[in-house]
């Protein structure tokens, strides 16, 4: 009796084991046949990544390393122009510093265009550049960005839109 017991007691080790060593998904193609095993093999439709466009930069950007709480610079870019402004008395007071062209981005990531400056509407304020041109940088990090000198120390100014 004893070797009929152990005899069952081993073969229901095996059944159970080689019952656990089986893959769910085959009880299931076995029982629903071939069309289980097709959709088995079919792939999932690849997942499609937005694409990126380029930035709108038109709306207003303001200074972020001004070093002043209460005066920074301010850029104002529209479909075809770029106006830069200092400002002072907590935004009282505007000045302007450049006029010139806008050139939107035609791909997207970072952008550097060339503005041409209107040096007739710079001439008129006090606070004007005097160039005829400006190179401008767009990147997520720093917004629009751009060099300014005045009184003889030139600065990076970098901005977040507004």
């Amino acid at each position: 009796m004893c070797k009929k017991t152990i005899a069952l007691a081993v073969a229901t080790m095996l059944a159970l084991g080689l019952g656990a060593c089986g893959n769910a998904g085959d009880t299931e193609t076995a029982g629903a046949g071939s069309t289980s095993q097709s959709q088995a093999t079919k792939k999932k439709p690849a997942e499609k990544k937005p694409v990126e466009q380029p930035a709108d930069l038109t709306g207003t950007w303001k200074q972020t390393n001004s070093g002043s709480d209460d005066s920074w610079m301010e850029a104002e870019i529209t479909a075809d122009t770029i106006t830069i402004q200092w400002v002072s008395d907590n935004g009282d007071t505007k000045s302007l510093y450049w006029k010139g062209s806008y050139n939107a981005p035609d791909k997207a990531g970072d952008w550097k265009w060339t503005s041409q400056g209107d040096t007739a509407a710079m001439q008129e304020s006090l606070l004007g550049s005097q160039d005829a041109t400006k190179d401008f940088t767009y990147t997520k990090a720093d917004g629009v960005s751009w060099e300014t000198t005045a009184m003889g120390t030139t600065t990076v100014v970098k901005t977040a839109k507004q």
